[in-house]
């Protein structure tokens, strides 16, 4: 499980345009790291209190800052400037359009440290940078399988090479269903409970088939086929039949596998000649589907056998 570095350059490469980003000062700092995945109001630290200032997320000026700092003579801003970049800060964002003053520009180049304009209001600045920074500073991993949508059902097919994932895969996509990745799947952790798969994005909407070579799934099945992200729902792991020595034939426990330290259910297939893999994956996704909805065919058949011994024991 890892994050990498979220620098103010992949920031803004990655969401300066959604945010509507404009580098008006200190390119030299772009390399910085923003060490916290959220953003702060500098007012307090810019009117000289600094014990409690979050130094390392980034810092957003506001119309309240603005108008304060404008309230100060040269020498009070050029003081409060000093202080203010004695700190790391990743990089600054004046929000509203506002202009920074050229004591402010001046001091920011001196420091190295990346000052931005925007025209978003303050408060939908912050919304929308936060909601990226959690997204980038998200623990994220590689999982090996094939990920397809089952009804909205996130399948990650795992199993060795050969064993038929790429044949499974492609006959749930002749029934309807969507490739979200192929071979290798990308996975992210979303708010510390829900993982997200997607594919790499050099081989998205492309899948490698043995004997064929690398097809265009929306090229060849319809921009129905594919997916870029999908919640992982379930993981299904195809083995030799040999290999399953203990089948469950009932599925009363759920078996469970972790994917960034969060529990997924988990399936295994034995796979043998003759076997409609595909049809038992895609019934294998519904039966996830029914009991997250708290419904388990299996303990019900159960409890109606249970029901029925006690009652002829009675008898």
């Amino acid at each position: 499980m890892q994050h990498d570095l979220v620098t103010v350059e992949r920031f803004y490469t990655d969401h300066g345009g959604s945010l509507e980003l404009n580098l008006v000062a200190g390119a030299a700092g772009l390399k910085r790291a923003i060490r916290e995945p959220t953003v702060n109001r500098p007012g307090l630290a810019l009117s000289g209190f600094t014990r409690y200032f979050a130094k390392n997320r980034v810092q957003v000026i506001g119309n309240a800052e603005a108008y304060f700092l404008k309230s100060l003579t040269s020498e009070e801003r050029l003081h409060r400037y000093g202080t203010f970049f004695s700190y790391r800060v990743p990089c600054v964002v004046y929000s509203r359009q506002l202009h920074p003053d050229k004591l402010f520009l001046h001091a920011a180049e001196q420091a190295g440290v990346a000052t931005f304009r925007c025209p978003l209001v303050t408060m939908k600045f912050i919304n929308l940078a936060t909601l990226a920074l959690e997204m980038m500073f998200a623990p994220r991993g590689t999982e090996m399988g094939s990920m397809v949508d089952i009804l909205g059902v996130g399948v990650i097919l795992r199993g060795e090479s050969g064993i038929g994932k790429s044949e499974s895969v492609l006959a749930l996509i002749e029934r309807g269903y969507s490739l979200v990745a192929d071979d290798v799947t990308k996975v992210t952790l979303v708010d510390g409970r829900e993982v997200m798969g997607t594919s790499a994005e050099v081989t998205r909407n492309h899948m490698e088939v043995r004997g064929i070579g690398i097809i265009n799934v929306a090229a060849m099945f319809g921009v129905k086929s594919i997916r870029s992200e999908k919640k992982v729902d379930l993981v299904v792991t195809l083995k030799s039949w040999n290999e399953v020595p203990d089948v469950d034939r009932l599925g009363m426990d759920q078996e469970m596998v972790k994917i960034l330290g969060v529990d997924v259910p988990h399936i295994t297939l034995p796979v043998r000649p003759g076997r409609d893999l595909a049809r038992l994956i895609e019934v294998a996704a519904f039966q996830t589907k029914l009991k997250s909805s708290g419904y388990n065919p299996a303990r019900e058949l159960n409890d109606r056998l249970i029901s029925r011994m006690a009652g002829v024991a009675k008898l």
